[in-house]
């Protein structure tokens, strides 16, 4: 009975184009001796097989066990039809068959085989554009679905012959590659030095290495965009590069060689090596081991590494005789990366010495995504590049669910079926360009996705841009408290739907009495909260100004606890603050009340501690102080500050006793220690109170604080044994996951009054 012939047709949906899958299926069939054929359609790829039972069993549980490397395949649906007694194996031409579509996959850095290639193919000796079905460009070059070379930013380059023969050639390695090319008939790269139009790689790559022996800065048009490159090691050259940037003090990304180089450089646990040299190549926050230009981080501890991803990266540290260059954003400060080449030219005129562009576009702008590691676990800062478009999968439907996000680290989300979608890191909206970039997106995505938004979902704070956006749709709103979306996105991504324990820290979000929330614990599920408790609300003096002049915060603590005997301390914080004009101003404001917005955010009591104990005044970029401050933690260093849990968490005991720390002379290290201690203190003890008062022992950890590694950890090891803790790995705990937050808090309110 087994040699009777069998016909079934199989459709599998997730990300399964542009990532090799139809010649995988098509070597497989033949593995199996099946006949039939495989075609990508917008919802996914389906294959019809003809072969003995048994054969068609073997050749399944394959495909499903060890597809391509960067596929994930989300459903199987198979049934047996009628024979058409094929006599052969093919691939069809891909086809439109619905709005339904499949996923995008995201890019993928070069692989093994074709660095190899790089050295040993005629055509493709030190090809910068090089690829195979295995990886290369995908969601930076595509326009459209199916992903078919036509639909992609490479249609306007015909292949040569001998890139045509092996497209066609069922078991050569770029068998239906669609971004495949060769030196004779791809993009090719062209760098401005000066007057001159430098052409050719090999000559490209000595002008770039005598640039970077000069201390000289190169503009890079990357995958999705461009960045700016120096010597990581050359402290004039990463001085020029922060001052052309504008950038203060927020630290650089570093490319480094090779493995062996980052170890050097940093202290790397196996999963942080398995991220480095994964195929999505983050950019991973390492803890330092030895320094580079003390530019690049300035106090901070961490490290952002990564590896070269692209076949040019290889190529140039071939050539260069450095180990580490800064490979950060092509961006004025707070705008979007660049990535067009005539725009290239014009904004990194007077910031680069030279500007290496290639002629092919760039249909989706990213930036290279952040990563970091707590507890063998990846934690994600900025999600775009390697990540994006890769959908996040849910338990119920979101169609055409539209969630604008929040307002700073931006991204949004489109649903689509059960996945909701997010965008790629669009940055801070308050930015004209930016905007104009996040409207721009919107509308890419949606029609790449074929999401036709019924509803808008967005935070409740009416001046947010991503607000005004929503409510400028004419589709139904729904608004969603900023802490609740945070709280939200996690139970989303874990798949929860119960009341939990929702721990949710952060800078600030509108909360529901009109004051600043930032250090809540809710009571949540995903049709709404309560809030249990959370931090004392302090006066914020000026306002938004307060969250760049941390001083500001400092004295509002101080001043609130003390009173005006907090002047006659003797402390080098109040030493300088004594000598500002606007002192007396500032502490008269807060006595009547004006211009001082009441706040319970844990990021600004974070900013309080860094001024007061002298470690920064001021952020020049978001959470700077609260940064310098975890970086000088003396992890050695059990003890706590007490506080009190009433109606509210009160930290006034804390402060008297950081401020006797302080005129005692305690190291500054002990001090931040014993705070971030204290934290995770009051997080066990109020958890305990939720799960006795709540009955339920789920916990969620999110909002922008958690990005804090060492508080984040010592938080788990506490919860781990009485509580099932839950916090971000998909997504960020930052602002940029708030649009999942929105999405699922929309859903569950259009899914009740669907079902009513």
């Amino acid at each position: 009975m087994q040699d009777l012939l069998h016909t079934r047709q199989i459709s599998l949906k997730g990300l399964v184009q542009g990532v090799g899958f139809r010649p995988f299926v098509y070597r497989l069939a033949h593995k199996y001796d099946l006949k039939g054929w495989v075609n990508n359609t917008n919802e996914g790829v389906v294959i019809q097989v003809e072969g003995n039972e048994m054969q068609i069993d073997s050749f399944l549980e394959e495909l499903v066990r060890n597809p391509p490397k960067a596929s994930a395949i989300y459903s199987v649906h198979q049934n047996d039809c009628s024979p058409d007694y094929f006599t052969d194996f093919s691939i069809l031409k891909s086809r439109t068959t619905s709005d339904r579509i499949t996923q995008v996959s995201p890019d993928i850095a070069v692989c093994d085989d074709c660095i190899r290639d790089m050295k040993t193919q005629a055509h493709r000796l030190a090809y910068p554009f090089i690829n195979c079905t295995h990886c290369g460009p995908r969601f930076t070059i595509i326009r459209k679905l199916p992903y078919d070379r036509q639909t992609t930013t490479m249609e306007p380059f015909a292949m040569c012959d001998v890139c045509r023969s092996e497209y066609e050639a069922v078991h050569d390695r770029r068998f239906h590659a669609q971004p495949v090319a060769c030196t004779f008939c791809g993009p090719e790269y062209t760098l401005i030095h000066g007057k001159e139009r430098v052409t050719g790689i090999y000559q490209i790559l000595e002008t770039c290495a005598e640039i970077t022996a000069n201390g000289g800065i190169i503009a890079i048009k990357g995958l999705g965009g461009f960045y700016l490159m120096c010597n990581a090691a050359d402290e004039f050259a990463v001085g020029k590069l922060r001052n052309a940037k504008h950038r203060d003090g927020k630290p650089f990304a570093v490319m480094v060689r090779d493995l062996e180089t980052a170890v050097y450089y940093a202290a790397v646990t196996p999963r942080e090596e398995e991220l480095l040299v994964s195929w999505r190549r983050p950019i991973v926050l390492l803890k330092q081991r030895r320094a580079l230009a003390k530019e690049i981080n300035p106090g901070c501890s961490t490290l952002g590494l990564m590896l070269p991803y692209m076949p040019f990266h290889h190529l140039m540290f071939e050539k260069l005789a450095l180990n580490a260059v800064v490979m950060t954003s092509g961006n004025r400060s707070d705008e979007p990366i660049v990535i067009d080449n005539r725009q290239a030219q014009e904004t990194f005129r007077d910031m680069a010495d030279a500007i290496l562009t290639y002629n092919r576009e760039i249909s989706n702008r990213v930036d290279d995504s952040v990563v970091f590691v707590v507890h063998e676990k990846q934690r994600i800062v900025r999600r775009s590049r390697g990540y994006v478009p890769e959908p996040i999968r849910l338990s119920y439907p979101v169609e055409g669910i539209l969630a604008t996000g929040a307002e700073l680290s931006h991204c949004f989300a489109i649903g689509k079926g059960k996945d909701a979608l997010l965008s790629q890191h669009i940055g801070d909206l308050k930015d004209p360009e930016t905007h104009a970039f996040f409207q721009e997106t919107v509308s890419r995505l949606c029609d790449l996705f074929q999401v036709h938004p019924v509803c808008v979902a967005c935070d409740m704070h009416p001046d947010y841009l991503s607000t005004g956006f929503a409510n400028s749709l004419s589709l139904p709103v729904i608004n969603v408290q900023h802490h609740h979306a945070h709280i939200a996105a996690c139970m989303a991504e874990y798949q929860l739907n119960e009341p939990v324990i929702g721990i949710c820290w952060d800078g600030s979000g509108l909360g529901s009495d009109g004051h600043i929330w930032g250090g809540e614990f809710l009571y949540a599920d995903l049709s709404s909260f309560k809030r249990f408790t959370h931090f004392d609300y302090i006066p914020l003096p000026g306002g938004d100004k307060a969250a760049r002049e941390t001083w500001r915060t400092g004295v509002a603590c101080l001043y609130q606890i003390l009173g005006r005997d907090f002047l006659k301390r003797d402390l080098p914080f109040v030493l300088k603050v004594r000598e500002k004009p606007e002192l007396d101003l500032i502490l008269h404001a807060i006595d009547r009340k004006l211009n001082t917005p009441l706040s319970s955010s844990a990021g600004r009591l974070f900013d309080a501690v860094a001024a007061i104990t002298d470690i920064s005044h001021f952020n020049s970029f978001h959470a700077e102080a609260p940064m310098k401050l975890e970086a000088i933690v003396d992890d050695r260093v059990e003890k706590t500050y007490p506080f009190t849990i009433g109606n509210t968490v009160s930290f006034a005991a804390m402060f008297r006793e950081i401020v006797s720390d302080i005129q005692n002379r305690v190291p500054v290290p002990v001090i931040s220690a014993k705070f971030h201690n204290s934290l995770v203190s009051v997080i066990f003890t109020v958890a305990n109170n939720m799960k006795e008062q709540c009955n339920t022992g789920k916990v969620i950890l999110s909002g922008g604080v958690f990005q804090n590694r060492y508080l984040l950890e010592k938080t788990e090891e506490r919860l781990k044994n009485s509580f099932d803790v839950y916090s971000p790995e998909q997504v960020p705990c930052n602002d940029a996951g708030i649009a999942l937050g929105q999405m699922a808090v929309a859903a569950q309110q259009l899914n009740r009054k669907n079902s009513s």
